[in-house]
């Protein structure tokens, strides 16, 4: 079965999965080994890890990154595809770029282009609804896979239309062709004018750490047609663990990411990670007679 199979059968059921951001194939793969069922290649968070921002990014860095990922890793994979990388006419590019990269799915917003760096303190700026329709209908009519998904997002709750033009917008996504949508929900109480005024599957991204962010169970956001919580933390986490570990380093102090396990322990769960063990037996029996 393809990723973009996969994806569309576990949009099909009635769980609320959490999508961790990935950014490499070990994060990936420590995902995959943590239990999730589908992954999440954020451009916030490969921005950060190229010191620079989303806005900054292209869709050939983001496909080259899929195509890591993906080389080590078989779950579902969906593109962050920011505003798409053009007008309705670039879909086509971006859209047969993200499905020869192996994503399962892409999200698309209806933000300007180029993107800017205030996107990320909450200054949206829109384009016009009929233009993002046409983007997404033309991104239907791209794809090549019939099961590659496609995902309108909207984050006009946050506008000054607030929710009535975010579901106005949404509509309009849907009836051009979305596979699911996208909607910044901010409470509860947003989740659930969402599930009641628009056709699920849903998709929106977690505040916080873990599904406790999210304000309701997971069994309950399922119910409401809630299918995908995009986690983006772990840029931070990164962020976080590295520093303390450079600066002990640097110190000459313990590593605190390290308490309770030595260098030795860590590296062989490291190669049990990318399954050391597979690479040396094909070298055993090839070239290491």
């Amino acid at each position: 079965m393809s990723a973009a199979k996969t994806l569309r059968t576990l949009l099909a059921g009635n769980r609320a999965l959490i999508a961790p951001a990935v950014f490499n194939p070990l994060t990936a793969k420590l995902a995959e080994a943590a239990g999730f069922e589908v992954l999440y290649l954020g451009g916030g968070t490969i921005g950060y890890l190229n010191c620079c921002l989303e806005a900054n990014l292209n869709i050939t860095q983001l496909c080259q990154a899929g195509i890591d990922i993906r080389a080590a890793c078989s779950l579902p994979l969906i593109l962050d595809g920011a505003a798409g990388f053009g007008d309705p006419m670039h879909m086509h590019h971006t859209i047969t770029m993200a499905e020869a990269a192996g994503f399962a799915a892409i999200e698309i917003e209806d933000q300007i282009l180029p993107k800017r760096a205030h996107h990320h303190v909450g200054t949206e700026h829109m384009v016009p609804l009929e233009l993002m329709a046409a983007k997404v209908s033309e991104a239907v009519k791209a794809r090549r896979d019939p099961d590659f998904v496609i995902i309108a997002r909207t984050n006009a709750i946050r506008g000054p239309g607030g929710m009535s033009d975010a579901i106005k917008r949404a509509r309009a996504y849907c009836e051009a062709g979305a596979d699911m949508l996208y909607l910044s929900v901010r409470n509860v109480e947003d989740a659930r004018t969402v599930a009641r005024e628009l056709p699920p599957p849903f998709m929106f991204g977690l505040p916080g750490h873990g599904a406790q962010g999210a304000g309701l169970p997971l069994a309950e956001l399922g119910a409401l047609g809630y299918r995908i919580l995009a986690s983006s933390i772990s840029a931070w986490a990164f962020h976080r663990a590295m520093k303390q570990s450079y600066e002990c380093l640097a110190r000459g102090e313990p590593d605190p990411t390290m308490a309770g396990t030595t260098h030795k322990d860590e590296q062989h769960a490291l190669h049990d990670t990318i399954d050391m063990d597979r690479m040396l037996a094909v070298e055993k029996a090839t070239v290491e007679k």
